[in-house]
């Protein structure tokens, strides 16, 4: 993945754009729910459930970096990651992931409920 102008910050001017730490997080979800859908029976996708990262490498507009995800558990439903990213050969970041894997349908119908409950 190559990290262009809206995953990085804005807040230090046009000459520090670097990779934002939540789009890091986001590229990190995005990479684990990915991988899972590929073992989803049809109408399962997955919730994340929590993520804990350290973000101790700045990566510059432009550069390329690799995630790596690794699957450190099982158990049923929830599946837990370890994370790493590396922009060439420095490590930018590592922590760990948690997923739910869900049926869309009931969790619709949660939502639903919730959303009804809270309105009135």
């Amino acid at each position: 993945m190559t990290v262009d102008k809206p995953r990085t910050v804005d807040f230090l001017g046009e000459n520090l754009r670097v990779y934002a730490t939540p789009k890091l997080v986001h590229d990190f979800e995005v990479t684990c729910r990915e991988f899972l859908l590929g073992f989803c029976d049809p109408g399962e996708d997955s919730v994340g459930t929590g993520i804990s990262v350290s973000h101790s490498g700045a990566t510059l507009l432009g550069m390329n970096v690799d995630i790596t995800i690794t699957v450190t558990a099982v158990e049923g439903r929830k599946v837990t990651f370890e994370l790493l990213a590396r922009d060439g050969g420095e490590e930018i970041s590592r922590g760990e992931h948690g997923r739910f894997i869900v049926e869309v349908e009931k969790l619709r119908a949660r939502v639903a409920a919730k959303s009804k409950q809270a309105s009135g």
